[in-house]
């Protein structure tokens, strides 16, 4: 069997062009996968929301094939892929010539759109999984999003994969610690990957400076890049707090580094997307206790593997509380990590979910024929 594989790959920086790579590696001991490969059985196409999708989606279209939602609401992906009038159609398309004053409405509030709780509620699916051979999705909430939208569509949830490169070894890690002023023996948190409003920012950094008037001797790291100015003007102030380290995006060495140099991990997603967190995966790979929003993409994972925070009105004190938990006891810290890399390793690894991918492929291209 043929494959043709459409997803952006490195060097763009994307968590779904790192997952895309090591999903093809993988793909590629079962057969025959190339990028746009021609006269191929079945294409595979890796589908985020932001504009490096924009000719993936096109294509999935015109010939359709097995998709992958990293993302499972594409709502922002056609704010930035429509003019007004277009993006109105199809959100007709979605919910209904009724909801035509609505489609309205939020195109002319799409500025609030990365952190408003309306533009989550449409995820606007129904077209890419009507059109699809089949949908793959990563958790049981991006499940019930597609199958609200497209009944009839076969959807197929199959494990986020974990492939992580050679690890750096120890002394790499602790001159990091060194490099980013971290005093021995402090307790590192860290927050990674691209930095919107709906990774709860702005709540971490608060959660981080009550803690640290109580402990301080915990320290925090954020390393990312700012998706949005007004949230990196919002939490400038709280960045330049005491303990808090800032770096920019780390390249897939120094990310590794990174992961093994902190403690723990607090990867929150408020309003959420359907997706599931790659970082979240590899740090519960690399045995670090991770900090998750407590929801249906979360829920899979073992409940002494991982850390679930509140979302809403609790949300920062569930933080403080369980941060202020960790520092103070560090077994408890080192054995949900521990936990968490047992899961991920048994459940997540690349080869088992490559051949969960090559059966779907398989039967979608045997049903196409």
């Amino acid at each position: 069997m043929k494959v043709a594989y459409y997803a952006p790959l490195p060097p763009a920086r994307t968590g779904v062009a790192d997952y895309a790579a090591a999903l093809l590696a993988s793909l590629r001991r079962h057969g025959s996968v190339e990028p746009s490969a021609r006269g191929a059985d079945i294409a595979l196409y890796q589908m985020g929301n932001n504009q490096l999708h924009r000719a993936i989606y096109q294509r999935a279209l015109v010939e359709p094939g097995v998709v992958v939602l990293h993302d499972a609401v594409l709502h922002h992906f056609y704010l930035g892929a429509l003019d007004r009038q277009a993006y109105i159609e199809e959100f007709v398309y979605n919910y209904g010539e009724w909801n035509r004053d609505l489609a309205d409405e939020l195109w002319r509030g799409r500025a609030s759109s990365a952190a408003g709780r309306r533009y989550f509620d449409y995820p606007m699916l129904k077209r890419i999984a009507e059109r699809a051979r089949a949908v793959v999705v990563h958790n049981p909430a991006a499940a019930r999003m597609v199958r609200e939208h497209a009944p009839r569509a076969a959807v197929i949830e199959i494990p986020h994969l974990f492939a992580p490169p050679p690890m750096p070894a120890d002394w790499e890690v602790i001159r990091l610690r060194q490099r980013l002023g971290v005093p021995g023996g402090a307790f590192l948190f860290g927050v990674f990957g691209y930095l919107r409003e709906s990774k709860r920012l702005c709540a971490v950094l608060r959660a981080f400076a009550a803690l640290r008037r109580e402990r301080p001797d915990v320290c925090l790291l954020v390393a990312g890049a700012f998706v949005s100015s007004d949230l990196a003007r919002a939490t400038a102030p709280l960045l330049g707090a005491p303990g808090v380290v800032r770096r920019p995006y780390l390249a897939e060495r120094d990310f590794w580094r990174a992961a093994l140099a902190v403690d723990a991990c607090i990867n929150l997603r408020y309003p959420a997307a359907g997706e599931t967190s790659g970082i979240a995966i590899r740090l519960m790979g690399a045995a670090k206790p991770v900090m998750l929003t407590n929801g249906l993409e979360n829920s899979g994972y073992p409940e002494t593997g991982c850390v679930r925070i509140e979302s809403g009105t609790a949300e920062e004190d569930s933080l403080w509380h369980h941060m202020m938990l960790l520092a103070s006891v560090r077994a408890a810290a080192r054995e949900v990590g521990g936990r968490a890399a047992g899961y991920i390793k048994t459940y997540h690894q690349a080869e088992r979910v490559a051949g969960f991918y090559w059966d779907v492929l398989r039967r979608s291209a045997f049903s196409a024929t």
